[in-house]
C-alpha cells in the first residue's frame, strides 16, 4: 500500500504511515470483536449504528490513503501502472477470495475492500495530479449519493450475483459507489501537504507507522491469528 521503490523516498511519510496504521489498528479491533462475538464471549449486532459507523471510519481512512498515495506517486510523472505495488494488491485480493471460497463457499469474498482498492488505484491516478478537481468530483459523488437515489442502482447487485452465480451473502463487500468518491478526495490531502505534518517520536506513533508500512501483510494475516487465539481461549476456558 506504499509507492513502488522508485518513489519511496519522495512519498514515504511517517504521518501517512501512522494514518494508515491507525486504520489497521481499528480494523484489528473490529475483527477481534467479531471473533469474540462468534465464540460467544460478547453479544452484540454488527447491524447496530455504532458498528456500521465504525466500519465506515475504517474504510474511509483506508480509501483516503489510497488517493493520497496516488497523489504522492504521480505528482512528478503520471504512471497509470505501478507493477510491484499493483501486483501485490491483486495477489492479496485473489488470496482473500480463494481462502474464503475454500473455507466458506457460500459466503466467500468476491469483491471486498482489497478488490476495490485494486480497481480504485487505476481510477484515481489520472485525476491524482488534479487534486482539487478530484476532490470536487469525489465530493459531488458523495453528496449525490447521500441526497438522491440517482447513484444507488438497487437492482445492480442482485442482477450481477445472479448472472455470475455469486453468493448473495458475503463476508465482505464494498460497492464502488459511493466509495470511489472517498478515494477521489484523498489526493487533496496530499495537495494540502498533510504528509508533512510532524508527529511525536513516540513508541505508539512508531508502532502505528510500522503497521501502516506493512498494512497489506497485516491485513492478510491478522484475522487468522486473532481467530486462532480466540478459538484457543474458548477451548481452554471450556475445560
Amino acid at each position: 500500500m506504499s509507492a513502488d521503490p522508485g518513489t519511496l523516498k519522495i512519498s514515504r511519510s511517517t504521518f501517512l504511515d501512522a494514518y494508515r496504521g491507525f486504520a489497521v489498528l481499528l480494523m484489528m479491533i473490529f475483527h477481534l470483536c467479531w471473533d469474540l462475538g462468534n465464540f460467544g464471549f460478547i453479544s452484540f449486532s454488527f447491524a447496530d449504528p455504532f458498528w456500521i459507523d465504525f466500519r465506515r471510519v475504517i474504510v474511509t481512512l483506508f480509501l483516503t490513503a489510497v488517493g493520497w498515495s496516488a497523489y504522492l506517486s504521480n505528482r512528478q510523472r503520471l504512471r497509470l501502472i505501478i507493477w510491484p505495488r499493483d501486483a501485490k494488491v491483486l495477489l492479496a485480493a485473489v488470496l482473500i477470495s480463494l481462502g474464503t471460497y475454500l473455507a466458506l463457499p457460500n459466503n466467500w469474498v468476491f469483491f471486498g475492500i482489497l478488490h476495490f482498492i485494486f480497481l480504485a488505484t487505476f481510477l484515481v491516478r489520472p485525476l491524482s495530479r488534479r487534486p482539487i478537481l478530484s476532490a470536487l468530483i469525489g465530493s459531488a459523488i458523495l453528496v449525490i449519493y447521500s441526497e438522491t437515489s440517482w447513484l444507488h442502482f438497487p437492482n445492480a447487485f442482485p442482477a450481477i450475483v445472479h448472472y455470475l452465480n455469486l453468493p448473495h451473502q458475503t463476508l465482505d463487500i464494498l460497492f464502488p459507489l459511493p466509495w470511489i468518491g472517498v478515494v477521489l478526495i484523498g489526493p487533496l490531502l496530499g495537495y494540502l501537504n498533510w504528509h508533512k505534518c510532524t508527529i511525536p517520536n513516540h513508541f505508539l506513533v512508531r508502532a502505528l507507522s510500522a503497521m501502516g508500512r506493512f498494512a497489506l501483510p497485516i491485513y492478510l494475516l491478522h484475522q487468522l491469528i486473532l481467530f486462532a487465539l480466540v478459538a484457543l481461549a474458548k477451548i481452554v476456558l471450556s475445560h
